[in-house]
């Protein structure tokens, strides 16, 4: 009697508890390609007559396309909203109404720059499921003791909802060029033959989805401007002319559906949700475009993304994207005086960062990132306050600060650019894994005339390997790369190996365009358990050397060899080194090392705990057996000294301000450098040396390699290289012009040979 009683409760808790537990994981949400929950289809809103009718769009300084002030047209004029009381309710309204599927976010104090005119609403108080912002209760439309400088704004997710449809609720009294286009997508769809089966499509009609239907729009009041915009959204630099007469066939033959409305851009919006709705309209009765056709635009893409060769780009660009997990985007650095630097974010908004996507062959940008998101740099900070029209052929030819007055690498400019869609997320998949950011690698390929699903050889499979798979696939960077993959059963069917022998830089954009065997697959072990796999992570550390603290710190010592036992049992000394008696003396060229944290993880060594090896000599563990190597190389090249340095005590030596240390080595404590902290090895401690006992006088070139062997991921790998010039006059050695220099992966040059005669087979 007592057990029933309580059923209803406990039933009652189980469902709170499951509601928590659900709730707790609602805002991960899901990667891209990972199939999303399904969305509801838009309804008109059905409005009481009594309802204020207004019209919403975005403004201000826009970061990405779908975020900026909230501004409200109310009685004839364009004003804001207050941000008393704002709640990310009234963001849920504000996006909803604007059509896209939910709100990320709002800012108070007027983040996004401060509006004119009235503040319409202050105060407001909404639920979430109001139907428009009108409906949320205020203190009345145009009640308010508010200053501009406390107008709100909010981001919206980039995703529309399904089947929206733009509906001006205010025909007869709002001029159309002052609305934003809102629409539920736009694509350029492929109308040639010859186009149809191009990737990426540069060329076609461009269609917008409203209502769930797509439509051409008229080309009567269609620029150049508009085009523009079109090809920047889909990751083209570029437009160009078209064959017009071959489209004025194809329209004879197919009678379009137009799309009510026209577009007017400035040419410099990064979307076509930032361009305005143009004067003229279509007829609602014929929905003819009288003496039109539906517009085309012919795109031309970046040198990365071009079907053939291209000429014409400068060999030496003078800025580059660096600390990004996949193709245009990154950290944004420019080269001044041979030097490069970063940008200061001070003013950093949509149409610089469109400048420096558009000079790298990309497309407009869809998000300027600020405060060091993608990493922090090195170097000096070139440019502070950045001002571009949004034409210039460079980021260097925009206006800016040159005295840089405050501004430190935590401040650091990056961007995320629109690029060509590919098609590579469709031919890779992660089987099996517990999560959509894990599992084993199955790519898609063609065999017999047919595309069949199968595994990767886990034969030298690494990390610069799985780096390539988690870019493919949007999801970041690796975390782990897999040789064994028993505990992921993987798709049924698609245990057969299908790609050998792969040899990844890092940088490539798809797995298939990595070195492999192509179709002469050699795999001993076979697919199955043995298939590679990985695991991602949309963060990862960037280890870098202060090139400055090794020129500074540059001596020579002569240590007897009784003194360096513990130094030579871990092969820190040169081979010759075992010859001597123990009382001569070894000449070992001493400097000290800064290593640090830039990226936006921590580094932690690959093995875990129980994995490290304990030195009985020094009294330490090593967490990586090799950690860094230093080389001391002739002029021409070749190696005639040679060290290395396992990470014992791997730790927070010093943090930037405001950052708490997290490793200490000390008491078999944790190893690792957290994010704006860094590791220094004195130059006074064994193995922090060279042995150049028998290197003759001369001039040399040093170079130190921070994770030469890519044990542990990293978010940047051409920074973890210094190289300095180095003379030595047998009794004193100097060390200058230390820089770091960029790091290509040589692994990727000693099989180039091997497999491009494989792959002429």
């Amino acid at each position: 009697m007592l057990a029933t009683q309580y059923l209803p409760h406990c039933s009652l808790i189980l469902l709170v508890l499951l509601e928590l537990v659900v709730g707790q994981y609602e805002h991960f949400g899901y990667p891209p390609g990972y199939p999303e929950p399904v969305q509801e289809q838009y309804t008109p809103p059905q409005l009481s007559p009594d309802t204020p009718r207004i019209q919403l769009r975005l403004a201000g300084d826009k970061r990405k396309h779908n975020e900026g002030r909230v501004e409200v047209f109310y009685n004839g004029e364009w004003g804001t909203v207050c941000d008393d009381d704002f709640t990310l309710h009234a963001a849920q309204v504000v996006c909803r109404e604007l059509g896209y599927v939910e709100a990320i976010s709002w800012s108070p104090s007027s983040k996004y720059g401060k509006g004119q005119g009235p503040i319409w609403f202050d105060n407001l108080h909404c639920t979430g499921k109001e139907k428009t912002l009108a409906l949320c209760p205020s203190n009345g439309i145009g009640v308010s003791d508010c200053k501009h400088t406390e107008d709100v704004g909010v981001v919206c997710s980039d995703r529309r909802i399904p089947g929206f449809k733009f509906i001006n609720t205010m025909a007869n009294h709002i001029e159309v060029n002052s609305l934003d286009i809102q629409v539920e997508d736009v694509r350029i769809r492929a109308i040639l033959s010859s186009y149809r089966k191009r990737i990426p499509v540069t060329e076609g009609y461009v269609e917008v989805k409203d209502g769930g239907k797509w439509k051409q729009i008229c080309n009567a009041e269609w620029t150049q401007f508009n085009s523009r915009v079109i090809c920047g959204m889909f990751g083209f630099p570029g437009e160009r002319r078209y064959n017009t007469r071959v489209y004025k066939m194809f329209a004879r033959r197919r009678k379009p559906t137009y799309w009510d409305y026209s577009v007017n851009c400035t040419g410099n919006e990064a979307h076509l949700s930032s361009c305005k709705l143009g004067q003229a309209a279509l007829g609602k009765s014929n929905g003819t475009c009288a003496g039109g056709l539906p517009v085309v635009v012919s795109c031309v893409p970046g040198r990365a993304f071009a079907p053939t060769p291209m000429s014409g780009f400068r060999k030496q660009p003078l800025v580059r994207l660096r600390g990004g997990a996949i193709v245009g985007e990154g950290r944004v650095e420019v080269l001044k005086n041979g030097e490069w630097g970063t940008i200061c974010d001070d003013n950093w908004n949509l149409q610089s960062a469109t400048v420096v996507c558009r000079e790298l062959g990309f497309g407009t940008a869809k998000e300027a990132l600020s405060g060091g998101r993608l990493g922090q740099g090195m170097g000096p900070v070139h440019m502070n306050e950045v001002e571009c029209s949004g034409f210039e052929k460079s980021i260097t030819e925009c206006f800016f600060n040159k005295e840089n007055v405050g501004c430190s690498h935590e401040e650091d400019a990056a961007v995320r650019c629109n690029v060509p869609a590919m098609g590579f997320q469709e031919r890779l998949r992660l089987s099996g894994g517990r999560t959509p950011y894990e599992g084993r690698v199955e790519v898609l390929v063609e065999r017999n005339g047919s595309l069949v699903w199968g595994t990767v050889c886990s034969d030298g499979w690494g990390t610069m390997e799985a780096m390539v798979v988690c870019r493919q696939l949007g999801l970041g960077f690796a975390s782990n790369a897999f040789q064994e993959t028993w505990y992921w059963p993987g798709a049924v069917g698609a245990d057969a190996v299908v790609m050998s022998g792969v040899r990844c830089s890092g940088t490539e954009m798809s797995l298939s365009h990595c070195l492999h065997h192509g179709g002469h697959l050699n795999c001993p072990k076979g697919g199955g358990r043995y298939a590679a796999g990985v695991s991602c992570s949309e963060t990862a550390p960037d280890l870098v050397l202060n090139p400055q603290v090794v020129e500074q710190t540059t001596y020579m010592e002569d240590r007897p060899m009784f003194m360096l036992q513990c130094a030579y049992e871990e092969n820190c000394l040169s081979s010759t080194s075992g010859q001597v008696p123990a009382n001569s003396y070894r000449r070992l060229l001493r400097f000290s090392s800064q290593i640090h944290n830039n990226g936006q993880s921590d580094f932690r060594p690959k093995a875990s705990r129980e994995s490290w090896v304990w030195h009985d000599c020094h009294r330490h563990y090593h967490s990586m057996e090799v950690f860094t190597l230093y080389d001391l190389f002739s002029l021409n090249g070749t190696k005639v000294a040679e060290g290395h340095k396992a990470s014992f005590c791997l730790e927070d030596s010093e943090c930037d301000e405001g950052i708490e240390k997290r490793y200490e080595c000390a008491n078999f404590g944790d190893q690792g450098i957290t994010v704006g902290c860094w590791d220094t090895y004195r130059h006074d401690i064994d193995c922090q040396w060279v042995d150049i006992t028998d290197v003759k006088p001369g001039d040399y070139i040093f170079q130190i390699v921070i994770n030469p062997n890519y044990e542990v991921p990293e978010s940047d790998y051409s920074n973890n290289i210094v190289k300095c010039r180095c003379r030595y006059d047998g009794h004193r050695v100097w060390m200058y012009s230390c820089h770091n220099a960029l790091f290509v992966a040589e692994r990727n040059v000693q099989f180039s040979k091997l497999f491009s005669r494989v792959a002429t087979l």
